[in-house]
């Protein structure tokens, strides 16, 4: 019988710039009488990583442009926090309605380039996404395999949108172990007939199973999956972009 156990990781404290995010991680474990596992898989909430490289900007010291001022004059926005999205991005999808949908750096496609002030618990201080969330995880997940010795599969998760669909829910923006997408071309269904075109992107299936435990307001940023058979593999999330030329909607 198959079977998925997710468990919250709690007792972790307020992440601050420079912390160790593995030792405290483990630390947390431990407190719950619980190890990692080879074959585990942590999933890691991007706030706290954000918080623990130090990617956190005071609307204090933005200078707004002329083109952020108008938009949030329009809007009633904050013109500083508009200004911090836009440095962050490199194409503008959608700027109307009070909605500022943009591509950042990487290529995620989010509203406001993933910038946030929830729980960032300071007056006008923003979180950033990490530079780079998947050499993000492949230091997490080192420093797992250092302290505990399992070799672990690792997640960085954010909340997204989607289009078509209301709501907003968890998805995998950086990874390291194991691979993002199961292709399932060329295998079978239960008829017999081939498959041409399912790619599963089983890293945003378990971004958003993790989700379900990590609740805003929680003080839950990190979930321990485990009984997932994965694909191990030195990986990006990005390959769960879709590239330009096989996007009908850009």
């Amino acid at each position: 019988m198959q079977s998925l156990t997710l468990t919250a990781i709690e007792g972790i404290p307020m992440i601050e710039p420079g912390d160790d995010l593995a030792a405290v991680i483990v630390d947390a474990l431990a407190s719950s009488g619980l190890r990692l596992q080879n074959g585990d898989i942590l999933t890691v909430c991007q706030k706290i990583v954000s918080k623990a490289e130090g990617r956190l900007v005071s609307l204090k010291e933005i200078e707004p442009s002329p083109l952020a001022k108008q938009f949030a004059a329009r809007w009633d926005k904050d013109a500083r926090e508009v200004e911090l999205v836009m440095r962050q991005t490199s194409r503008i999808v959608r700027m109307d309605n009070a909605v500022l949908i943009v591509e950042t750096g990487p290529g995620w496609v989010c509203a406001n380039a993933g910038i946030d002030q929830s729980n960032s618990l300071g007056e006008d201080l923003a979180i950033l996404l990490p530079e780079d969330a998947d050499a993000s995880a492949v230091r997490i997940r080192t420093g797992l395999k250092r302290l505990s010795g399992a070799d672990v599969a690792v997640l960085i998760t954010d909340t997204f949108g989607r289009p078509w669909r209301d709501g907003l829910t968890e998805v995998c923006i950086g990874i390291a172990g194991m691979e993002p997408l199961l292709d399932m071309r060329g295998t079978t269904d239960l008829g017999g007939r081939e498959l041409h075109h399912t790619v599963i992107a089983v890293a945003d299936e378990i971004a958003a199973a993790a989700g379900l435990l990590m609740p805003k307001a929680g003080a839950v940023p990190a979930v321990l999956l485990r009984g997932y058979q994965f694909n191990p593999a030195e990986a990006s999330a990005k390959a769960l972009i879709r590239p330009a030329a096989s996007d009908l909607f850009r």
